[in-house]
Order: structure tokens, then C-alpha cells, then sequence
């Protein structure tokens, strides 16, 4: 099921994590490969994915950060 552009969740695909459409590649790997320094053409070749694919998982990675609340301090 697509639950972002380019992005789907399946129970029966890696644990049910969100992973670009159409492949077993989830979203925290290519984000973490980016994060790690690996440039963009580095993670297409590793994972066969496209450049869109890359920036999808960008894009639902900001959309999930934009609606996760802050941590906020616990009072003691």
C-alpha cells in the first residue's frame, strides 16, 4: 500500500517498514547510507534504485519529521 509518493509499507516486506515502491529497500537505509556520506550516485549503485527513488525517500523522511513532536524535557 502507498502511503507517500514512491513510498509503500507491506507487513510481509522488511517487518512492514515504509521502503520505495516496487523494491525490499527501505527508507532508513538509503537516508542512513546519505547520512553516513555517501553521495547520491554511491547509494543508486548500490541499491539499483534511481535518482527519484533517492529523493523520494528524502522527501518522506522530511514529511515524517515535520509531524514527529519534539522531545521535550520530563520535569523532576
Amino acid at each position: 500500500m502507498e502511503i507517500f509518493p514512491g513510498i509503500s509499507m507491506d507487513p510481509n516486506v522488511r517487518f512492514g517498514k515504509p521502503c520505495l515502491t516496487g523494491t525490499r529497500i527501505d527508507v532508513a537505509t538509503v537516508v542512513g547510507a546519505l547520512a553516513a556520506g555517501e553521495s547520491f550516485q554511491a547509494v543508486q549503485e548500490a541499491y539499483s534504485i534511481s535518482h527519484a527513488q533517492v529523493l523520494a525517500a528524502l522527501r518522506y523522511a522530511a514529511h515524517v519529521s515535520e509531524h514527529v513532536p519534539p522531545a521535550v524535557e520530563q520535569a523532576s
